[in-house]
């Protein structure tokens, strides 16, 4: 995935067409494209930023029960995955399957699969 430009760079452009250039000429100037230069213009106009929006991994669903589902392998640390999705039933909490349910745990070096035990 392509790296955002810098706030320095948006910067100047910004400056540039404060100081009367237009967005195409001031694109040219900085070598970016026209239609970024019209878009920064048009944020810092409307907000009085330019700052990059953040960029991050998509959230997982498993991450709202985290505490719980450390929680329960804390306490019990050879709970199987059925045990497991039982547990979140039973406090009625949506019970994924069993890839989701290991992704959590494994991510916060909590849980160890098959594979690796062996």
């Amino acid at each position: 995935m392509p790296r955002a430009y810098s706030q320095d760079l948006r910067e100047r452009v910004i400056g540039a067409v404060e100081t009367g250039a237009s967005c195409r000429e001031a694109a040219a100037v900085f070598e970016v494209s026209p239609s970024s230069a019209i878009r920064w213009v048009a944020l810092w106009r409307r907000t009085g930023t330019v700052a990059a929006k953040p960029v991050g991994g998509k959230r997982s669903p498993v991450d709202a029960h985290k505490e719980l589902l450390l929680a329960l392998i804390a306490a019990e640390p050879d709970l199987t995955l059925e045990e497991i999705r039982g547990k979140l039933r039973q406090q009625k909490k949506p019970a994924r399957g069993g890839a989701r349910s290991r992704r959590r745990p494994r991510r916060a070096g909590q849980l160890e699969t098959t594979a690796a035990a062996a």
